[in-house]
């Protein structure tokens, strides 16, 4: 059993160009949502995603600490599920919206309490055997939410000091290295406020953009969720309010492409409408009315929207590439399988890393509402990234980013022979008496070895990107 499931890695390592991420989030408050909502690490497809993150941890006295009772039970259970996917990755998120910024201020404003921080992540990580942290701080540097200017600054220095030591710990106790992400904001008044992006791309090993809410209950008018590109009827702050700009402007300002991650929303958000209008801008009174699952009023999950469009109104905007329906006074923008191909399509076209999802509990997970499956949205989203059209259940390749560019075909049963080579830095005879697994080219970092049943299978990263043996993965070399 062992052997197979390194062959099926060393075949996903062999099938060039599959590197997407499909990042998908589980929340410790959906096991209280009335049944049949109530999702439980137990309903997580292992198969479906490449890396789960499990929102939200809290913190106390600068360390980190459980938000929910159970958060440590289900720690455990999050993480037993690499035993039926030994290629899913897990990390914890701390932070979110609701967690606020005074915390992170504190904890950031010097390297003391930094280190009380950091050295505690650690071990907290390495106990409940994640693979990583997710920093989800709303935002730094952002006035209105409590946080000075300087925590721009700050929040570089603590990646890079959480990098380090990750790097340290990982030389030290010969496991791979853990991994520091980050869940950033996608509207440009908040980026230019919170980030220095250049320095931080350099350091996070991907970044998610959190490419949904542009519109909500907070606007005067209805306006789309998560809109690919910008409506034409929008103008002025209105016109970066879409994936397409939050997108590239990370990338503009210096963010790599293959670690920006693109949000993809499995809920929609709905309006309360005060007059005739029923198309984008027209008039609101509020939110939306409560949906009888996740009980936020102008917050429906996919399945509830499944629900209203029953009878509903349905209206694709081919300018924007999403849908919003309405019946009665009701109105909500939401996503479809139909969204999905348009966005994955600009991910692939743009060399982006692939895909974040908020959240897997917030889709049709056990297909017995929308009548199209378990997990509709994201079982799409996954075929559209990695290429598996044929409904398998095949775990997702593992990645190595830089080369963003599917497949479209199968890989071969058995791995085939290498062909020769004449580049002297590569040894052909590298993985003779070695045990099957991947390992860095001990004369050319760029290169790497993928070995198996005594056969030397010589693989390179993209231009620029170095072999890093502790995520298993080409990355950026440590920065300087």
């Amino acid at each position: 059993m062992g052997k197979m499931l390194l062959l099926a890695g060393l075949l996903a390592l062999l099938q060039l160009g599959s590197s997407y991420k499909l990042v998908c989030y589980f929340t410790n408050w959906s096991q209280y949502r009335p049944a049949p909502s109530t999702y439980w690490p137990a309903d997580v497809d292992p198969q479906l995603c490449t890396h789960i993150i499990y929102a939200f941890a809290s913190m106390k006295d600068h360390k980190i600490a459980p938000y929910e009772v159970n958060d440590e039970e289900l720690y455990q259970q999050i993480n037993a599920l690499k035993q039926q996917n030994p290629q899913l990755l897990t990390l914890l998120a701390i932070g979110g919206w609701t967690f606020g910024t005074q915390k992170f201020t504190a904890m950031a404003s010097s390297p003391t309490n930094r280190k009380i921080f950091i050295d505690d992540v650690i071990e907290y990580l390495r106990r409940y055997r994640f693979d990583g942290l997710d920093l989800d701080w709303e935002y730094p540097g952002s006035q209105d939410r409590g946080s000075p200017p300087e925590d721009k600054q700050r929040f570089t220095i603590l990646i890079q000091e959480l990098l380090d030591a990750f790097v340290k710990e990982g030389e030290e106790t010969k496991r791979p290295r853990l991994l520091v992400t980050a869940a950033v904001s996608a509207g440009k008044g908040t980026i230019d406020g919170a980030y220095e992006i250049a320095k931080i791309g350099k350091t996070l090993d991907f970044i998610s953009v959190m490419t949904y809410d542009f519109h909500g209950d907070w606007d005067t008018q209805t306006g789309h969720n998560s809109p690919l590109h910008k409506g034409a009827a929008d103008y002025g702050d209105n016109a970066l309010f879409n994936c397409e700009y939050a997108m590239n402007y990370w990338k503009k300002q210096g963010a790599p492409a293959e670690k920006l991650l693109m949000g993809f929303p499995t809920y929609g958000r709905s309006f309360t409408l005060s007059g005739s209008g029923t198309g984008i801008g027209a008039a609101i009174s509020g939110a939306g009315n409560p949906a009888p699952y996740t009980e936020e009023a102008g917050y429906w999950a996919y399945f509830e929207i499944c629900l209203f469009l029953s009878g509903a109104t349905e209206v694709w905007m081919d300018d924007q590439k999403v849908p919003y329906a309405y019946k009665g006074n009701q109105w909500v923008g939401y996503d479809t399988v139909r969204s999905f191909e348009h966005k994955v399509e600009f991910v692939k076209q743009g060399g982006f890393g692939g895909g974040m999802v908020w959240t897997i509990d917030l889709d049709d997970f056990a297909g017995t509402i929308c009548n199209q499956g378990k997990y509709p949205l994201i079982s799409k989203l996954k075929e559209l990234l990695s290429g598996i059209t044929d409904g398998s259940t095949t775990p997702p390749p593992t990645t190595v980013p830089g080369d963003p560019t599917p497949s479209p075909s199968k890989p071969p049963t058995t791995p085939p022979l290498p062909p020769p080579t004449s580049d002297s830095s590569v040894d052909p005879d590298f993985c003779s008496a070695r045990p099957d697994g991947t390992y860095v080219n001990p004369l050319n970092p760029n290169r790497f070895y993928v070995c198996f049943q005594d056969r030397t299978y010589p693989m390179q990263c993209a231009g620029g990107l170095v072999f890093d043996e502790g995520c298993q993965c080409c990355n950026w070399p440590p920065a300087q």
